[in-house]
């Protein structure tokens, strides 16, 4: 009897890479779809989008010939999932929607998804309100927009009142008004909630606004003339006056605007600069003939994409939820320019045309915005090798394990207790991280007006318990490498146990203290378990900890004014189960404050129109609980 044991049989290694690729296109068939790419981890690394699935994806499955960045993601490829689509244009959209939500690392990403404010002009009143409105579109009026930014409308609007005289008080306001404001006084407003005006002629400049934002100024500025003359002739002087410094004021609109385009009434003007591997996106918005602002964006890329790439995948995500102009400049061709193109028209519901122009104004804009580019990116590419050297010199003066690329600080803000909040800023590689900023409304009933550390003990056990939540594995780039904290000895230590009991005593942690008269420059810094160190006093380093404490102090600061600011203006009557705007409205109206609403008896809240019986006794019931 042989007792020898058979060997042991080897287990086949799972295939990764270029050979798991091959494995899977012998599967696929050329309809078009999306492709996702998975790392050993199940972690996304790549979407894309095809026309031809097999085609496509058989393009990784060569063993060479690719860039640096795609043989990394290639040999980090472990699985794959596919979806197939009916057409070009679902993959598209089914890509750019999976990048927006899974945020793959090896993807071009639009990181920036603020949304951009248009100006409203509302038609729900005689008068209608001229104003800012940044949001869903659900507030019955004309929009125009959009605009770069709060200022470029905040300035336009400036504008508008100028010329036209619009108000732009709330509806509340305009009803409560007995005499002019002081809008009125320094003619920036024609009152109309005084019968300044009448509704006919207050129409008149509204069409007249929408003229001038529509582009059409100039038959304005001709119009406005021509009656100038007409009152001068008839004597009415103090009209002609008025008349005359609305034309002043419209010619010194016209003279300031850098860019008025005759030939192009509405256009994105989109340009891209490449350097450094990075990559600057400038917008320019171009509507009615007029330039209304330009935004630069810096899209994450892998520094080995092509301007054609870069481009598609900005204008996917960029027009995700924004609605795309008839034209589109463009300073580079998209790759599958007919395939983008549809897909925009379909989310604009009409045609949208993408164009790289040659010669001519169309291309003197696409050149002024990729100067833009060009220059943002520059100063961006500065301002970052400065950064990246205090983050060098901050590891080295202060130990720490790793060069930090998210430090996250904090403070606490009140006034004797009221309105307490603790603020958390952060700070990268690229400077502040706006983005990542965070408040935090005190919740906690326990803690005593003013504890410092008790807010301190809520604000983290908040933030890290949703990390742990979220992200146990620290696989994200939320978690920080490095805290630091506006305190001393005692507030260290106390953090440094709250972070223990949270499991998450790894992270470095710093408090700055303020020296001997608590000046700039003698801060001392404490550190768990080290004694305190204090930097030079030309230490760019401790510059830098100075300006991430004054900026945390100073978003603490604000976002402490913003609730002390929204419980002052509280209403007492908006805590009351039932009573909404219209019916807040009435009862104001009836009884003249909500003081007088907390006196009033059940007979006199039942006269009130729209106060039924039930909702008297509600209203009674909340400010005399007793009866």
């Amino acid at each position: 009897m042989d007792d020898t044991a058979p060997p042991a049989e080897h287990p086949v290694p799972p295939l990764t890479g270029h050979r798991l690729i091959a494995d899977y296109c012998r599967r696929l068939d050329s309809s078009p779809g999306v492709y996702r790419m998975l790392d050993a981890g199940g972690a996304v690394l790549y979407v894309g989008k095809a026309r031809n699935l097999r085609a496509r994806v058989s393009n990784y499955a060569r063993p060479s010939g690719h860039s640096v960045r795609i043989a990394r993601m290639i040999r980090e490829t472990a699985s794959m999932m596919f979806l197939s689509t009916r057409t070009e244009t679902e993959a598209l959209l089914l890509e750019q929607n999976l990048i927006k939500q899974l945020k793959p690392r090896y993807n071009v990403l639009l990181r920036d998804d603020k949304s951009f404010p248009n100006i409203l002009v509302t038609r729900n009143h005689p008068f209608p309100q001229i104003k800012k409105h940044r949001g869903a579109k659900s507030e019955k009026g004309d929009y125009y927009g959009p605009f770069a930014s709060a200022g470029a409308v905040n300035r336009t609007l400036n504008q508008l009142q100028r010329v036209f005289l619009l108000r732009s008080c709330t509806d509340a306001t305009f009803a409560s008004r007995t005499r002019p404001c002081l809008l009125y006084q320094i003619k920036r407003c024609s009152a109309p909630c005084v019968g300044r005006i009448s509704e006919t002629d207050y129409a008149g400049l509204v069409a007249d606004a929408e003229r001038f934002l529509q582009g059409r100024s100039t038959s304005i500025q001709t119009r406005l003339a021509a009656e100038m003359a007409e009152a001068s002739a008839a004597m009415e002087y103090e009209r002609a006056a008025a008349l005359r410094d609305r034309i002043k004021a419209l010619t010194a609109v016209q003279s300031v605007q850098a860019i008025n385009p005759k030939g192009v009434p509405e256009a994105d003007v989109v340009a891209l600069h490449l350097d450094a591997g990075q990559a600057c996106v400038q917008v320019f918005f171009i509507r009615g003939n007029q330039s209304w602002g330009n935004r630069d964006f810096y899209p994450r890329t892998g520094g080995s994409e092509s301007p054609a790439e870069i481009m598609q995948a900005f204008l996917a995500q960029f027009y995700a939820d924004k609605l795309p102009p008839r034209l589109i400049l463009l300073s580079d061709a998209v790759e599958d320019a007919d395939l983008m193109a549809r897909l925009l028209s379909d989310r604009a519901g009409r045609r949208v045309v993408l164009g790289v122009p040659q010669r001519g104004e169309k291309a003197e804009l696409v050149a002024n915005a990729l100067r833009n580019a060009r220059e943002s990116l520059a100063r961006r590419l500065a301002e970052s090798a400065t950064q990246r050297r205090l983050l060098e010199g901050l590891a080295e003066a202060f130990e720490l394990p790793v060069v930090p690329r998210r430090i996250e600080v904090y403070d606490n803000s009140h006034i004797q207790g009221a309105a307490p909040v603790g603020g958390m800023i952060v700070a990268g590689p690229e400077s502040w991280m706006k983005s990542q900023y965070r408040k935090f409304n005190i919740k906690g009933t326990e803690i005593t007006p003013g504890d410092d550390f008790g807010m301190m003990r809520e604000v983290l056990t908040r933030r890290f318990s949703r990390l742990l939540k979220e992200d146990p594995d620290r696989a994200s780039e939320a978690w920080p490498d490095l805290l630091l904290i506006d305190g001393g000895a005692g507030q260290v230590s106390a953090v440094a146990g709250i972070l223990a009991e949270l499991g998450v005593e790894d992270i470095p942690l710093i408090g700055v203290a303020k020296g001997e008269d608590r000046d700039h420059g003698k801060e001392v810094f404490h550190r768990p378990g080290m004694r305190p160190k204090a930097l030079a006093m030309n230490d760019p380093v401790l510059y830098f900890t100075q300006r991430l404490r004054d900026e945390a102090h100073r978003w603490a600061i604000g976002t402490h004014r913003a609730r002390r600011t929204k419980q002052a203006m509280a209403n007492p009557l908006d805590e009351i189960p039932g009573v909404g705007a219209a019916r807040k409205r009435a009862l104001l109206a009836h009884f003249g404050s909500a003081k007088a609403v907390s006196n009033a008896g059940l007979a006199d809240l039942q006269a009130v129109e729209g106060i039924s019986g039930a909702l008297a006794r509600t209203i009674h019931d909340h400010f005399h609980p007793e009866g």
